[in-house]
């Protein structure tokens, strides 16, 4: 595996961030940080915030309450596409997959709309060396070079799910957000996606929600319980496997002295 998180140093961080709907506190008072190059995992029970959360980070909702910082710089009022270009990337502000065009085609398309050139594209793509150059690397590190020719839609449901990742990927992101990204995936192929998901380079931290714990325990370095909108704890796989609070929340292996 490549070189672990740098200690100390964050790629994003949130304090007090808050989601209010009247009475009801989807989140509240989450104080969290993600180390560049991190794979962190938000787990909780279903209604714990973890999907509102995300979308604080992207900036499809606005806190009620609360800051967002990115690189050191307050994003807290900027919109999604500003945050995109500041390098945060949901899969899901990216999840309309050209359907119609091959592999290859869809991640040219996204790398061109990464860079302006979305509206000449189709007039370019043989010209586009370096473009095209992009697109092969790119679909080698998620172990889709051998499907670059194949109609998007023709894909089994986890290639397409790769897919997806390929074109958030193409947007250069220093964060990428998951959410769920093994949901509808026969476990036999969960674990081939997140096995490609952190083998990818460490220049990318990676957040997700997981419920899968098998994958979570196996894949994340770190990992945050999410319980009734708040922070339950946060710690290394083994200390959260090991706290009596989250088999008592979550993992329904409570112990009884």
């Amino acid at each position: 595996m490549s070189a672990q998180p740098v200690a100390g140093a964050t790629t994003l961080r949130t304090e007090g961030l808050c989601r209010q709907w009247g009475s009801f506190q989807a989140n509240s008072d989450i104080t969290l940080a993600f180390a560049p190059g991190s794979r962190h995992a938000l787990i909780g029970p279903n209604g714990a915030g973890k999907t509102t959360f995300i979308n604080l980070l992207t900036g499809t909702l606005a806190p009620s309450a609360g800051r967002v910082y990115f690189g050191g710089d307050d994003i807290t009022a900027l919109a999604p596409h500003q945050r995109v270009k500041r390098g945060i990337t949901r899969t899901f502000q990216i999840n309309t997959l050209f359907a119609g065009l091959t592999v290859l085609e869809s991640v040219m398309l996204a790398i061109f709309e990464r860079d302006g050139r979305h509206r000449i594209w189709h007039r370019t793509v043989a010209r586009q060396r370096a473009a095209l150059d992009e697109a092969t690397e790119l679909l080698a590190t998620l172990k889709l070079q051998q499907d670059a020719n194949t109609v998007t839609r023709n894909l089994p449901y986890g290639k397409q799910r790769l897919v997806e990742i390929a074109l958030a990927l193409a947007t250069r992101p220093k964060l990428l957000l998951l959410d769920e990204p093994a949901a509808g995936i026969p476990s036999a192929e969960s674990a081939e996606l997140f096995e490609v998901i952190a083998a990818l380079p460490r220049d990318v931290t990676i957040v997700f929600i997981e419920h899968d714990m098998g994958l979570v325990f196996r894949f994340a370095e770190r990992i945050t319980v999410l319980v009734a909108g708040r922070v339950l704890t946060e710690g290394t796989p083994a200390e959260i496997a090991a706290d009596r609070r989250v088999k008592e929340v979550y993992l329904g292996e409570a112990q009884h002295d």
